[in-house]
């Protein structure tokens, strides 16, 4: 139980730290932080990206926040610069609610190793 509280108030911490940064006084949903995630991970800080473009970078933020959880594995760059990663292990059958705490553990996870939260 106090694990999950915890990550209660990290989680809070992030959505709160990257919505005052990045929209505008609105706040961020679980997918408009992985889309953030994937555009840091690729580097490509001030462009516009299109539509197939968004979807690749979520998948590369997904891959990044699992692959220490030994989901995936990186691979190489490709020549456009795009991280790309290889499967280790199939994602286990979580119901939605046990994908969201998944992604929010790892979320968390990936900004305390970035020390942009505590």
């Amino acid at each position: 139980m106090a694990r999950d509280k915890e990550l209660k108030k990290r989680w809070d911490e992030v959505v709160k730290k990257l919505s005052s940064k990045f929209a505008d006084g609105e706040t961020l949903d679980l997918d408009g932080i992985i889309y953030l995630i994937g555009v840091q991970e690729l580097g490509q800080l001030h462009r516009k990206f299109k539509k197939d473009e968004k979807l690749n970078l979520m998948h590369i933020a997904i891959c990044r926040l699992l692959e220490p959880y030994g989901y995936y594995e990186f691979d190489c760059f490709d020549e456009q610069g795009w991280p790309h990663y290889t499967i280790k292990e199939a994602l286990p059958n979580l119901k939605a609610g046990e994908q969201s705490v998944l992604m929010k553990d790892a979320i968390v996870n990936y900004f305390l190793e970035a020390e942009f939260i505590n």
